[in-house]
């Protein structure tokens, strides 16, 4: 299905024309908020800034063994990791918490209690195993795959519940493609890549490893049989990019008449078993030919195979959860192989994780009371008020905007609804029944309950308070379709917002981040939405060709970009995300600009404001990514690396040129004519 939120990483006032008020901080003298101990003097950052601001933290920092990559993000991510976990076992040990608490504490005990499930083994999956070695009949694979998707284990296909890219007033059902072990359909169809044949090759020997744990007595060549069928289902998906493009994923379609775009299945089975079934009249089918396509796979695929297919994915997807045989084996590919990573986060982090994932905004209510004060929200406010004003500004200047359409730009940008910090109403989890001694259980019911609490709001006004992130996730997002910009809270501390720091470097951080997401509501996906988020073209046909033939440009600038030998950015696939970088850092920078009130920024360790305010985006940026790891994101992730996320934006800023005296020759300089300015 289409991907409707554009999050910072790998994540929704009305703006006054004139300058707001500026966001300083209360301190006596305040500090740069450089990292200058990690910036390599011998590089310079006419050359490189990525390079120049990070040099000696890239020279000197080990990638954590347990990690895939190491930066800013991830950095922070583990720094909250102990504090989390204080919450939670404060939860279970506190026993006048509440059922709350209660449940916080029960689901990480059940996970903590390694010796119970090394006695269980396999024996808390046998009731999902036996559901799939009770089918006889095809006919009964519509069924099968609804609980599936109930119970959050992977199936051919699945559904979303999200509001109706063309009525963002209603709930709609999308169906589409799924159904892979590996992160891609690259890695099952590029033969000639000798990197991902070899993961391929390993993942086959995994599943088999894996199929053999679970009792099959012919895991080898069981597995073969489930990694050719998975290889047929990767021939049939459409390709990252093509994913990206929300008119040709939109494809209205009556529920009586699915079976003329995948014949020959029971879709009345499916809709029914998923509770579907007379709460809507239409659905919205993602990739029509797909599901064409497999539907005639499951056709033609014996039915052993189509069973051991379904055996694994339930085995694949409840790995961590069982005894250490399988979290091992789960880790030796999944982490090593296709991650890079040499060892195993602690068990206490892998439990912090799980039952975040099942009780996220319970643990994030606890973790906003102690750890996000009320005046960083209230900074926060003050700098998405600049950032808004630069925009609303920037608009009436865009020479490559018409005017009909600027003037649906100003109102779509006063649509805008931010949030920060947490929601307004924390979800209930009453209904969640959790168990300190039974893992497995805990999860597939986790999964249940959100299935179920996504099938309630069909027929529902559109719940505008819900979140897509929890306040302890270092992210930030945009969602098209309320036309609103998230930021949680944990994103709102250093290195992104440094409350004892001079404006410049959190102009060019958090600043940076506001302005990012803000432009995904103009990016070459946000802008097909209008301001109350629905899919439709309010742009001229002149608009249209001007706005193409900037982007154009930015994708083969990107397209230029290697982070590995024989692996190139795709510009297609970071192109809104590369919009967004270039357009928010833009953005950023003059709405610095507004707060200074004309007056001239202080220099600082011998920095003037602009050149920290630059300085300031590059750090954020700081990255390090195992080999596997960066394969991975060349070819699945919208986002470009972090050195690009650097430099690239920069070659295409006039602001920085003169900051940093960028002239003919240096590496970073591009001719004017080369640089691609949006904003």
């Amino acid at each position: 299905m289409l991907s409707l939120i554009a999050g910072l990483a790998g994540a929704a006032d009305t703006a006054k024309s004139s300058a707001p008020a500026s966001a300083k901080v209360a301190s006596k003298k305040p500090v740069s908020g450089i990292a200058v101990e990690y910036t390599d003097p011998s590089v310079r950052v006419q050359d490189d800034l990525f390079l120049h601001m990070n040099g000696k933290w890239l020279a000197t920092t080990e990638i954590p063994a347990d990690k895939s990559s190491w930066g800013s993000f991830a950095k922070l991510r583990d720094d909250i990791q102990p504090q989390l976990r204080a919450i939670i076992e404060g939860a279970a040990a506190n026993q006048a918490g509440g059922p709350e608490a209660q449940r916080i504490g029960d689901f990480y005990a059940s996970f903590m209690d390694e010796a119970r499930l090394e006695q269980l083994g396999l024996t808390p999956l046998n009731a999902e195993l036996a559901k799939v070695a009770a089918i006889s009949d095809k006919k009964q694979l519509p069924q099968l795959i609804s609980h599936f998707n109930q119970i959050g284990v992977t199936a051919p296909y699945g559904y979303g519940i999200h509001q109706d890219n063309k009525d963002s007033t209603k709930y709609v059902v999308d169906i589409g493609q799924d159904g892979l072990g590996l992160p891609d359909r690259d890695y099952y169809l590029k033969a000639d890549d000798k990197k991902l044949a070899d993961i391929l090759a390993k993942y086959e020997l995994h599943v088999g490893k894996m199929l053999t744990l679970a009792g099959d007595p012919h895991g080898a060549a069981t597995a073969h049989a489930v990694v050719e069928f998975e290889k047929e289902l990767a021939k049939l998906q459409w390709t990252k990019v093509e994913l990206r493009d929300p008119i040709k994923a939109y494809n209205k379609v009556d529920v009586a008449k699915l079976g003329e775009v995948a014949p020959g299945y029971d879709w009345n089975a499916y809709l029914t078993d998923a509770g579907i079934a007379g709460k809507v009249g239409y659905v919205i089918v993602s990739q029509p030919s797909y599901l064409k396509g497999m539907t005639a796979l499951l056709d033609s695929t014996p039915l052993d195979t189509l069973k051991a297919y379904f055996q694994w994915q339930l085995v694949r997807a409840h790995a961590g959860y069982l005894s250490k045989a399988f979290v091992d084996e789960s880790f030796a590919f999944y982490g090593t192989v296709l991650s890079g990573v040499t060892e195993q986060r602690p068990r206490w982090k892998r439990g912090v994780s799980v039952t975040e994932g099942a009780l996220g905004e319970a643990v994030g209510k606890l973790y906003v009371q102690q750890y996000f004060p009320a005046e960083r929200k209230a900074r926060m406010e003050a700098l998405v008020k600049n950032l808004l004003a630069a925009y609303k500004t920037s608009i009436d200047k865009l020479d490559w905007m018409t005017p009909a359409t600027k003037q649906q730009a100003q109102a779509k940008l006063a649509k805008f609804t931010t949030k920060i910090g947490y929601p307004n109403k924390w979800r209930d989890y009453s209904a969640l029944e959790i168990r300190k001694d039974d893992l497995v259980g805990n999860v597939l019911r986790s999964h249940q309950f959100e299935y179920n609490k996504e099938l309630n709001k069909l027929g529902k006004p559109i719940d505008r308070d819900e979140w897509g992130m929890t306040p302890q996730t270092v992210n930030a997002y945009y969602n098209p379709e309320m036309n609103e910009i998230v930021f949680p809270a944990a994103i709102l501390q250093a290195p992104f917002f440094n409350a004892d720091a001079d404006d410049a470097v959190n102009y060019g951080a958090i600043g940076g981040v506001i302005g990012h997401e803000i432009s995904h509501g103009f990016d070459d996906q946000g802008a097909q939405y209008d301001g109350d988020g629905n899919l439709r073209d309010w742009w001229t046909p002149a608009d249209h060709k001007a706005f193409d033939a900037k982007t154009k440009m930015l994708v083969e600038q990107y397209n230029q970009f290697s982070p590995l030998p024989g692996y190139h950015v795709n510009g297609e696939l970071t192109l809104g995300e590369n919009i967004a970088d270039n357009s928010g850092v833009a953005i950023a920078y003059k709405a610095y600009k507004l707060s200074l009130h004309g007056k001239k920024a202080p220099v600082i360790d011998g920095l003037s404001g602009d050149q920290r305010f630059y300085m300031g985006f590059a750090q954020v940026w700081r990255m390090k990514m195992r080999e596997a790891a960066q394969i991975q994101q060349i070819k699945t992730d919208p986002h470009s690396p972090g050195q690009f996320r650097a430099n690239g934006p920069m070659r295409n800023q006039p602001g920085f040129y003169d900051a940093f005296s960028v002239k003919p020759g240096d590496k970073m300089y591009l001719p004017p004519k080369d640089r691609v300015i949006m904003w």
